[in-house]
């Protein structure tokens, strides 16, 4: 027996010391339970691979890291809110076009989605709004060069092409738009058979199913950004490669006075608003007019307008916004030497004879318009872009004034109800659809897994703008690839946003057109700037951004990633670049811990 023991310990000792770590492996083991810095890294379940890569290239970098992983956009913001991160997985999509809106609510100190407080930086958004593309490019790198390389502010990872599927022997390709910048233009939509109009709807998805409101300025994210462009109509739009155009929009024709702080808008009179009624859309009679403008744009650009104003910092540059009476002024001259008024009637069918301060009054087939004035603080054509984007959605002034009766600096969510709150749309005992729409849909209701959308009858009638198809549902389906299976079984129609590691899947199926184009999307890291380490130190921010390998996670995506410097690289090209640098961040790390 005691032989049989010894034996045993012989093969037992034998087998420890074949599992003995060499020097290199020692040391493999070590960096992965580093004694390092402690970085907490907050992300979503949908984003768990970037999550992955990104542990593992901090710890080979000497971190030791925690993942804190949520499932979903609210919980996630939630953890945000809460302050239990260092560093938050986000992206940021210029959904306007332009490089101001690509740094402005993230870099400015009183931003609507700041990221930190940094007078100089400030400064070269505000320096960089007044230039023209020729002069903000060296001001842009600037920025580019303080915010990044400098001062480590944000991590910046790649920037995504956008890429979107859709089943073409039920949706017409033809009419299938993949712009830059805007959200998916339902009402171009149509089917192949086209008797389907009135009688099936056209299916797609999104992944946030919690959406924040359906007040235009009440949220600036992925859970509303489409739903809200096709709900409520805009005073200018973007084509698809993002120029500013009134095609589709609330105005006929625009033009920019001498000095670039006036612009002048001629407003079309055959937009109704809709309401729903026992889940069907209404047309209320009321007409879409200038008294809605006003007030939707001076309540945007007023971060006291309503309680959780998120995007009051794209407004803040207009001064002031009034509806023109006086013919007289539209002899004003434009940048490009012609008067208001001729930019005005360019192509219009029937030349302004009057203008209506009443919306009631306007009958643009007898000559007679509303025109809307916007002025701004400061020499600023990028408003138009800004007057692209759904927070600039017309709403109605006497609906909204109607439901938003609390007073804002005493709002209770748990007991007062403001427009567009999701509850009023969510099948249950809160259900109570107060929304007017302006747009081309209006949402009828939602529940956890999908939201029904219906034609807006009052909508452009009978011209190339009204919506071709009677009803769209969203389904919520947060996980990519459960999404594309339900594009291929058929559940769906149309998939916006084909994971990167799936495009080959894509177009091997016969059935699926696979569309691809540039997009104005950036993934990056965001510090925690309020009370960690991380929120003192430069070198341990730097240390951080120079871990990070961009070509492994371009790599992980097939190549179908860009690299970003910051969230203007789809816009402007500085230039400059980020490599990771091992021995640069030893030496961050150094003066790092030299600091404490």
């Amino acid at each position: 027996m005691i032989k049989k023991v010894l034996t045993l310990i012989s093969i037992f000792m034998i087998f420890l010391a074949g599992c003995v770590n060499t020097e290199s492996d020692v040391e493999s083991v070590s960096n992965s339970k580093s004694k390092g810095p402690t970085i907490e890294l907050l992300g979503m379940s949908t984003s768990e691979d970037d999550l992955n890569i990104l542990r593992d290239q901090l710890t080979k970098n000497g971190f030791s890291v925690k993942l804190n992983i949520q499932p979903d956009y609210g919980s996630f913001t939630a953890q945000k809110d809460a302050g239990n991160y260092d560093l938050a997985l986000n992206s940021w999509t210029t959904v306007t076009g332009n490089p101001d809106y690509a740094v402005r609510s993230l870099f400015m100190s009183n931003g609507d989605n700041s990221l930190f407080s940094d007078k100089k930086v400030d400064e070269l958004v505000e320096k960089a709004s007044t230039q023209l593309p020729e002069d903000y490019h060296n001001t842009y790198k600037e920025l580019e060069q303080y915010v990044v390389l400098d001062k480590a502010y944000i991590v910046p990872l790649y920037v995504s092409y956008k890429a979107q599927a859709f089943n073409h022997d039920i949706i017409d390709d033809s009419t299938v738009r993949l712009p830059k910048s805007r959200a998916a233009v339902w009402e171009t939509y149509d089917f192949v058979d086209k008797t389907k109009r009135d009688t099936q709807p056209l299916i797609t998805q999104q992944a946030l199913g919690s959406l924040t409101s359906l007040d235009p300025i009440k949220g600036n994210d992925g859970s509303i950004n489409t739903l809200n462009t096709n709900m409520y109509v805009r005073l200018v739009n973007l084509t698809d490669d993002d120029q500013v155009v009134s095609n589709g929009s609330l105005s006929l024709n625009y033009a920019i006075a001498e000095g670039s702080t006036d612009y002048y808008f001629l407003l079309r009179d055959d937009i109704h608003f809709a309401k729903v009624q026992d889940k069907v859309a209404i047309d209320t009679g009321e007409r879409v007019g200038a008294e809605d403008v006003k007030f939707s744009l001076d309540r945007a650009k007023n971060k006291n307008s309503v309680p959780d104003h998120r995007t009051y910092s794209l407004h803040e540059n207009m001064k002031e916004i009034s509806i023109v009476s006086d013919l007289r002024e539209l002899d004003t001259k434009t940048t490009n030497g012609k008067t208001i008024r001729e930019a005005l009637e360019s192509g219009v069918q029937q030349k302004i004879t009057k203008l209506a301060t009443n919306k009631d009054e306007v009958n643009n087939e007898s000559g007679i318009y509303q025109i809307v004035k916007i002025t701004t603080t400061k020499p600023f054509p990028q408003v138009l872009n800004y007057l692209a984007h759904q927070s600039a959605g017309i709403v109605s002034k006497k609906q909204v004034e109607s439901i938003n009766t609390f007073d804002v600096n005493s709002y209770d969510v748990n007991k007062d109800i403001a427009y567009g709150d999701q509850k009023t749309v969510t099948e249950g005992k809160d259900y109570n659809n107060h929304l007017y729409a302006s747009g081309p849909y209006i949402l009828t209701y939602k529940n956890d897994y999908e939201a029904h959308f219906v034609k807006n009858p009052g909508y452009m009638p009978s011209t190339e703008n009204e919506p071709k198809i009677s009803q769209v549902i969203v389904k919520f389906i947060p996980d990519s690839d459960s999404a594309l299976s339900a594009l291929r079984n058929g559940e769906i129609h149309i998939l916006n946003g084909v994971p990167e590691n799936k495009y080959d899947l894509v177009k091997k199926d016969d059935k699926l057109t696979f569309q691809q184009n540039k997009s104005n999307g950036v993934s990056y890291l965001a510090f925690n700037m309020k009370d960690r380490d991380v929120s003192k130190s430069v070198p341990l921010r730097k240390a951080i951004l120079f871990s990070i390998n961009q070509d492994e996670l371009i790599n992980f995506y097939h190549g179908n990633k860009m690299k970003a410097v910051s969230t203007l690289s789809p816009l402007v090209d500085t230039k400059l670049e980020i490599k990771a640098d091992s021995k640069k961040v030893s030496e961050l790390l150094k003066e790092y811990n030299r600091e404490k």
